[in-house]
């Protein structure tokens, strides 16, 4: 074993302790996580928006700065993965499993209850595009660049260990190795297995959604435990694997995989117009962006800045969150590159590969809403005719009228309704069925890396009882908090968590640049 005699115990502990907290006392822990995400997200949403601009202006500049040449890594370093394996790690990692379940749910949800004017509109459905392809778009990937490059640039450039308190050298000295640095590290270590290990447990619950409704699989608890168990041993077998030969070679089969499924809808579909809808989803999103960028709703109404909270600040908080995991998995996998291709890589091509998917999904399901086209066959009444009826079934008030409401509980199975309307073959399901656990144990094994290398004090090739250990926590943590009910509680705080990492990732920008000037004024003074 070769763990930091404190960022391991202590995160460690912390993490048991809070599982016992959620399972001990679940429903004042839920109040408790719940109460701080909407006051944090409610009242600082303002500050959030300014700081997700702020990032992605950051690294645009950087990329385009007199910085841009400087190599991660000494200066006659080679990428250590191809691009094509670079990149299917990193967007494997980043959201791909996010893009499988909300590419046909998000558009439909704002088609149907739009942020401006009357839902069930053309204008409603143009505008539910481009609000998805702001919230799935650059400002994410934006926070992403910053930690991964930070981190990349101080461990690779500079040689410090692979951990998040390495981006404060420039600020901090070598007090980075002392108390400060380890609670930035326990902070990252507690975050990455919380938000990773609630994704695994409501990711569990989506695929027995999807199963249950391709072959008829009970949605039960114990099949959950039972999903999770599966998906761990998938992902700790990866992890054993090694990041050259298990995480690689199962992100590049997913991203396979993906592109199949991807490229059957696009010819089941309208085709054509699907090609025109991203060119025109394109510009309306470029043409949106800087009023998204900084629209806080302060003139609006009440509902409006409701909307904004649920949407925008709930998407930055939860992007926020996940930065000290997929960030740092994003720089253990760019030593080589540039500063201006790991940042023109990593903010542009997953941003047009996801905008291509939404295009291809969420219009094909909107295409749908708007020519009226019924569904091949019923899912659960014979009333149901597309899938804004199918999110929004029709229910009786206390005064006997129908009305329609929002059916959270029915949005993992919007992807499998979607192939069934497009007449695709049974396999397709299974298909993506296949898809989804592939990207989930893609995000669980890069987490364990992560993890792994943060607790033992930056070590790239740990110990392989480490990386086991972690692996089959994250599981063990996912299935606790499932059976106690503490994951949506679990999903509060790592979203509460996201302020103190905002500030943390302002203070890895200052660090950056500080560092970047000090070895541009080493270089002008070493020559002659």
């Amino acid at each position: 074993m070769r763990v930091h005699r404190v960022v391991f115990p202590v995160s460690a502990a912390v993490i048991l302790g809070l599982v016992a907290l959620a399972g001990i006392a679940p429903e004042r822990f839920e109040q408790f996580a719940t109460g701080a995400k909407d006051n944090l997200v409610g009242q600082l949403g303002w500050f959030y928006i300014l700081s997700m601009t702020g990032f992605l202006g950051f690294v645009v500049w950087l990329a385009c700065s007199r910085f841009g040449d400087i190599r991660l890594g000494p200066d006659d370093a080679k990428p250590e993965f191809p691009r094509s394996a670079w990149f299917a790690m990193l967007f494997s990692a980043g959201m791909g499993i996010g893009l499988l379940f909300f590419s046909v749910a998000e558009p439909i949800i704002h088609y149907v209850s739009p942020r401006e004017g009357p839902g069930y509109t053309v204008e409603a459905a143009r505008s539910a595009m481009a609000l998805t392809f702001f919230h799935w778009g650059l400002h994410p990937w934006s926070v992403y660049a910053v930690v991964g490059l930070c981190l990349a640039y101080f461990s690779f450039r500079r040689g410090l260990p692979l951990t998040i308190r390495s981006a404060f050298y420039p600020l901090l000295g070598e007090r980075i190795h002392g108390r400060v640095g380890d609670l930035v590290d326990v902070l990252a270590v507690v975050s990455t297995m919380f938000g990773v290990a609630t994704s695994l447990g409501l990711g569990a619950m989506q695929i027995n959604a999807g199963l249950n409704h391709t072959i008829g699989l009970p949605e039960s608890t114990e099949v959950q435990l039972l999903l999770i168990a599966a998906i761990t041993v998938l992902a700790t077998l990866s992890v054993v694997s090694g990041l050259r030969f298990g995480i690689r070679r199962l992100s590049e089969l997913n991203m396979g995989l993906a592109w199949f499924l991807l490229v059957l809808v696009l010819l089941a579909g309208p085709t054509a117009r699907l090609l025109s809808a991203f060119a025109e989803n394109l510009g309306t999103y470029l043409q949106n962006l800087p009023r998204n960028s900084f629209w806080t709703a302060s003139y609006d109404s009440a509902e409006k800045r409701d909307w904004l909270r649920d949407w925008t600040v709930f998407y930055w908080a939860w992007w926020i969150s996940w930065s000290p995991f997929v960030g740092m998995f994003i720089a253990r996998i760019s030593k080589g590159r540039t500063v201006r291709e790991f940042v023109m890589t990593v903010l542009f091509v997953p941003t047009l590969v996801g905008f291509v998917w939404l295009t291809v999904f969420g219009n094909t399901a909107l295409y749908q809403e708007l020519d009226l086209a019924e569904v091949t066959r019923s899912v659960a009444s014979q009333e149901q005719t597309n899938l804004s009826d199918y999110l929004y079934p029709k229910t009786e008030n206390e005064d006997g009228i129908r009305e329609r409401e929002y059916a959270p509980e029915r949005l993992p199975k919007t992807l499998f309704v979607l192939l069934e309307q497009l007449g695709l073959p049974s396999w397709t399901a299974v298909l993506s069925t296949v898809c989804i656990v592939l990207f989930f144990v893609t995000s669980s094994d890069s987490a364990s890396l992560v993890i792994d290398t943060i607790t033992s004090g930056g070590e790239t090739e740990s110990p392989v009882g480490q990386r086991i250990y972690w692996a089959l926590k994250e599981g063990l943590v996912a299935s606790l908090l499932l059976l106690a009910g503490g994951l949506g509680a679990l999903q509060s705080m790592a979203i509460a968590s996201a302020l103190p990492f905002t500030l943390v990732v302002i203070a890895m920008c200052v660090s950056l640049v500080r560092g970047l000037q000090q070895e541009r004024e080493t270089q002008t003074e070493t020559l002659p």
